[in-house]
């Protein structure tokens, strides 16, 4: 099976609809997707990758090899099973920021980057509030003010595989389990170090997160009531039926 790839493209022209339809099949099977056509400058992803690479090796490389973690590395496989090969940083974007920190190069190429990467979050989300049939800016909402930050992790030359857990879980809950959290896991090659970038674009600490009312079972209702209705409207569509005894009870 191949991951989804989601062409961006293709939602302003007669393929609407399908794209529209294999982001839900994407979100509610797999949990994750490839983007295309995202909007975010390539150039400037490279840019970014390259001074977080030079970053890197400046300020944390020989942190990370001075360190007990890196002293294991001659040891038995067995005696490190448990231990954690990630050298990481984190750069927090919004709503406070800690990119003063950073060379200046480095800080107005991750400025510009973080930009369009939330357009594309936030892009997303207003895709995956129509297909659950919700307000266009329902995910967006419920998220405000987003927490964004940029987790930053080399994960070196190891003598076992490191499993890395990333998880989604807050559109899970917001989509009442139609949409997946999935367990992010990375595998560790014993030839060499991987570099990866990933951008968190979480609520806010004060938000709210509960399953969409419009998207939960009704509850608390009278089952008699519920079977009247139901022979009037038993060769309907069955989410429809649930939509209207909810509505029926308000």
């Amino acid at each position: 099976m191949e991951i989804p790839v989601i062409n961006l493209e293709e939602l302003e022209g007669e393929k609407r609809s399908t794209t529209m339809s294999l982001l839900h099949d994407a979100c509610g099977k797999w949990g994750f997707f490839w983007v295309e056509n995202h909007g975010v400058d390539e150039e400037l992803m490279e840019k970014v990758k390259a001074l977080v690479n030079k970053h890197y090796e400046e300020t944390m490389k020989e942190t990370f090899y001075g360190s007990d973690v890196a002293r294991t590395f001659g040891g038995a496989v067995a005696e490190a099973s448990n231990i954690d090969w990630e050298s990481s940083f984190f750069y927090r974007h919004q709503p406070d920021s800690n990119l003063s920190d950073l060379p200046e190069l480095l800080r107005e190429a991750m400025n510009q980057f973080v930009k369009q990467l939330i357009n594309l979050a936030e892009r997303l989300a207003e895709l995956m509030s129509e297909n659950l049939g919700l307000e266009k800016d329902y995910i967006k909402k419920t998220f405000s003010e987003p927490y964004v930050g940029t987790k930053v992790a080399s994960t070196q030359s190891a003598p076992i595989p490191r499993l890395f857990v990333n998880l989604g879980d807050q559109i899970e809950v917001v989509s009442n389990g139609i949409y997946k959290s999935i367990r992010h896991r990375v595998l560790a090659d014993k030839n060499g170090s991987r570099l990866s970038m990933a951008t968190f674009y979480n609520p806010g600490g004060d938000a709210i997160i509960s399953p969409a009312p419009k998207l939960v079972y009704p509850s608390q209702y009278r089952f008699q009531d519920y079977l009247d209705y139901y022979f009037t409207t038993k060769f309907s569509d069955k989410a429809a039926r649930f939509q209207s005894v909810k509505e029926m009870l308000v």
